[in-house]
């Protein structure tokens, strides 16, 4: 992520004993070992995460192909968008540092990368430009990702070779359910326009094996995050640039609104749990009789309250308390001027098309569909027979990594 912050720590008012006053005076390590050492074991780190979203085998060089694509197409993104916001800085005579990346063995293999900016903003304009040169900049390699990715789409048997068990499902088609992306405005319009070399279009619970569609996926939401209007997100440097103080009561709203969807995400859980019958512990059997026949419900009769994304209650919490919701003020309150506001708006308009409210979720299979599963210890309340199933945020299948 794009995160810029100004560090009091490195300007300190020191005595000039020449002229007999006081001048501020920069001083900073120049740390550019430690920015190659991150970078190189961020790179390490997402080629480690490569290998399992993309089926490969540590032990297998052969399989290492994708995984060093996946690497390198995240490393660019993030790239992209850090120095976006670093030479913006340097546009404006800002002082910043070098991207710091943060390598994470795990998930995605890496929690994005940060810059510092040493000195403080001047003006709204300068808040502006660098604020938004980073999400424009990782926008706009996130969407030619996107589109090599569709164009060059391979056809089923790339899924085959990962997945060769998929062959006995259903004759062959691909079953919908394990670890999903949640869809968005961007992703599926590029989709529809672009996904038609092979005639096959994968499922949002598959999209995670093809490295620029992965990463393209990874980018839009990031970039999206980047650009919730709040406090020291993108975001909030982007809307406090345009209207000031309105930007903060814009934070709180949204920040309610993530509550708010995060907490519907926590229902499907909760309806999740209730619905397995493996736990005969009187106070487990008390809290189906009481809650399970309203979320069923809900279920049934108002499936959309239960379309959010747990995820988003963390999002709300992180944003209120670490991120803050108001922007800090600025000495000048200059407006900007229209070109900028234009681009402002632009911005929202990135961020409206490629924030995905689902998130990343876990879709729940139809056990009927699939043969293996039909002889699933695990017994499950259904609502009705002739409900299709609605997808599960935090069913207990993953697919095969």
């Amino acid at each position: 992520m794009g995160l810029t912050r100004y560090d009091e720590q490195y300007h300190l008012n020191r005595p000039d004993t020449t002229h007999g006053h006081v001048v501020e005076t920069p001083e900073y390590p120049k740390r550019y070992l430690l920015h190659t050492l991150l970078f190189f074991l961020t790179f390490a780190s997402c080629t480690l995460a490569g290998l399992s979203w993309m089926g490969g085998n540590i032990e297998n060089p052969a399989t290492w192909l994708n995984s060093i694509l996946y690497a390198a197409l995240m490393m660019g993104f993030i790239a992209s968008h850090e120095f976006g916001h670093y030479f913006a800085a340097r546009y404006h005579g800002i002082d910043a540092t070098l991207p710091y990346f943060i390598p994470m063995p795990f998930l995605f293999g890496t929690m994005g990368a940060v810059i510092r900016t040493r000195s403080p903003f001047h003006s709204r304009a300068a808040l502006f430009d660098v604020g938004i040169a980073g999400p424009l900049a990782g926008f706009a390699v996130c969407v030619a990702y996107l589109i090599i990715g569709f164009v060059t789409l391979p056809g089923i048997d790339y899924i085959y070779q990962i997945h060769p068990e998929y062959k006995l499902f259903n004759s062959g088609h691909i079953p919908v359910f394990g670890m999903t992306f949640g869809d968005s405005i961007l992703f599926h319009t590029l989709a529809a326009i672009f996904s038609n070399s092979s005639g096959f279009m994968p499922p949002m619970n598959e999209v995670y094996h093809y490295p620029f569609l992965c990463v393209g996926w990874f980018g839009l939401f990031v970039t999206s995050l980047n650009l919730l209007p709040v406090g020291q997100l993108d975001g909030g440097h982007i809307l406090y640039a345009m209207y000031g103080k309105l930007q903060g009561i814009v934070a709180r709203i949204t920040i309610y609104l993530m509550f708010i969807l995060g907490l519907s995400g926590l229902l499907v859980t909760v309806l999740a749990l209730l619905q397995t019958t493996e736990n005969p512990d009187s106070l487990f059997t008390f809290l189906q009789e009481s809650f399970l026949p309203p979320l069923m419900w809900l279920k049934v009769n108002a499936p959309v309250l239960l379309t959010g994304w747990g995820g988003w209650m963390f999002w709300a919490l992180f944003a209120r308390f670490f991120f803050k919701p108001n922007h800090p003020d600025l000495s000048n309150d200059e407006p900007i001027d229209n070109r900028r506001m234009i681009l402002g708006w632009v911005a929202i308009l990135i961020f409206v098309t490629s924030i995905s409210l689902n998130g990343i979720y876990e879709s729940e299979p139809d056990v009927n569909a699939i043969p293996f599963m039909k002889s699933d210890s695990k017994q499950v309340i259904n609502i009705t027979p002739q409900q299709p199933t609605q997808p599960s945020r935090d069913a207990a299948l993953t697919p095969h990594l």
